[in-house]
């Protein structure tokens, strides 16, 4: 049976905390439980309204062939449902409604990523789940953050039938824009050629002229290939000079260096051109994070000791991790980042694809789902990365379907106040590089805050009257 401390989490997740309005001198905060996961029907009495437990989380269900939902998903006012049947009812006196749709369940399901822990043969050749293997795009919502929109649906309930007013209760509000954007960058290729190293390569590997070779390994700075520093930071600045500083943050990966193939080009954390990177960044309010190696996702042991060289090297503790080629390829490997001393992941998107991993716009907790415990680690959904809409290998998008598909999940995370999170490298950024990437990801930061100048707009013309949540109509589902 699920645990309490999780179901309470799940439900405040979904619809936020409810609290009593206070009267008169009444100062303190009263919680007031309005949404009971039971069976039982003595426990039901306490709840206004009670979803049914599936029997998912069952000691006979959990963990067998039984727990996983098969496919076509039924819908529940318009959003697919993994458990239980879409169906409510009214007591006599029209107090209380039951819901039989299993939305606990189901929010577990995506949120903990329990479907890579049952599914233990479906990984790709570098240990990571697929994608395209898992329920929510075989199901055609990968594109629809669809635990949010769960919640926007109990939100509604509670509002429009009245339990609010009847039991003098106050929701939090959620407004149809951004919590927070996070514009990230992954330092895994900071430079083409610099040093001694690079010119021979570039004389001896790729046969370019000796002469050539030199000019291209002990030039400027600004001329190396890569060098885009100055001008994505002088636009993600912007952003956040439109947005503030207290929603809008730039962040840095450092990779951490190993001898693994995959974790090539190595550069090592003493480097002075790294340090004149780093300098420029310091200078415009960059957070860094650690980028853990790839063999440290294959031998999570190693994050530990990753995280002393990154404070050994850079002399401050890094503000998040994420995963080498996004390789973070088993749920209880977790555990371990939690262990390390981190307390926010920005690893959570599927490499072959872009969509809500977890289902969710909004950075959630991670609970491990070989044990059902809940942990003060904060994963944050990854909305879009550069290399899943271009490589062929992934999605192999022109640059019209990459911005159509990137409008339609800003858009949506704006929607439910979730919290967008870019991946753009800074050698993709070059147009030497790629043709079209600088150009998208201008294009998104335009969008980001046009929405949020006009959700800014909707909120002075309707200030009376808080911020509308989203539709519960069902909304077609983007081609993935």
């Amino acid at each position: 049976m699920l645990h309490s401390k999780i179901r309470q989490y799940i439900i405040d997740f979904l619809i936020g905390p409810l609290f009593v309005q206070g009267q008169g001198e009444d100062r303190y905060q009263r919680r007031f439980e309005a949404i009971g996961y039971t069976n039982d029907p003595e426990e039901m009495k306490h709840y206004p309204i009670i979803i049914r437990p599936s029997g998912f989380f069952d000691r006979t269900s959990y963990g067998t062939p039984k727990s996983y939902p098969s496919l076509p998903l039924t819908e529940w006012r318009g959003i697919p449902i993994l458990f239980g049947e879409p169906r409510e009812e009214w007591n006599a006196s029209r107090t209380q409604l039951i819901i039989h749709a299993d939305l606990i369940a189901s929010t577990f399901f995506l949120i903990s990523r329990y479907e890579e822990m049952y599914l233990r043969h479906e990984r790709d050749s570098y240990g990571r789940f697929p994608g395209k293997s898992s329920l929510p795009y075989r199901a055609g919502f990968l594109h629809r953050p669809i635990v949010d929109e769960y919640g926007a649906a109990l939100r509604a309930l509670l509002r429009d039938e009245g339990f609010l007013e009847r039991h003098h209760l106050r929701m939090e509000e959620r407004s149809a824009t951004f919590s927070a954007v996070n514009l990230t960058h992954d330092l895994a290729r900071p430079y083409n050629y610099r040093g001694w190293r690079s010119f021979l390569r570039a004389w001896l590997k790729e046969k370019q002229n000796p002469l050539k070779a030199l000019r291209l390994s002990f030039s400027r700075d600004a001329e190396d290939d890569y060098y885009t520093f100055p001008k994505f930071l002088g636009w993600d600045s912007r952003l956040r000079d439109q947005l503030g500083d207290k929603r809008v943050f730039i962040r840095f990966f450092v990779r951490m260096p190993s001898r693994h193939p995959l974790d090539k080009p190595r550069y090592h954390l003493k480097s002075a051109y790294l340090h004149r990177v780093l300098l420029e960044a310091k200078r415009a309010g960059v957070k860094l994070g650690l980028q853990c190696s790839f063999a440290s996702g294959q031998h999570v042991e190693r994050i530990s000791e990753e995280r002393r060289v990154f404070e050994r090297y850079l002399r401050l503790p890094p503000q998040g991790i994420r995963h080498n080629k996004l390789a973070s390829c088993e749920p209880e490997d977790l555990l371990q980042t939690f262990f390390s001393g981190f307390r926010n992941d920005y690893t959570m998107g599927y490499a072959d694809v872009a969509g809500f991993r977890l289902g969710t716009c909004r950075p959630v907790k991670f609970i491990n789902p070989n044990t059902q415990l809940l942990t003060e680690l904060v994963l944050h959904p990854l909305t879009l990365r550069d290399l899943t809409l271009s490589e062929e290998r992934y999605m192999g998008l022109t640059y019209d379907e990459a911005e159509q598909l990137a409008s339609e999940l800003i858009r949506t995370t704006a929607r439910y106040n979730g919290e967008l999170t870019l991946l753009w490298h800074n050698d993709l950024l070059s147009h030497k590089t790629h043709p079209w990437h600088s150009v998208l990801y201008r294009a998104m930061l335009r969008l980001i805050e046009e929405i949020d100048q006009e959700a800014s707009e909707q909120s002075n013309h309707t200030s009376a009257t808080p911020t509308t949540e989203p539709s519960l109509q069902a909304r077609p589902t983007p081609r993935a």
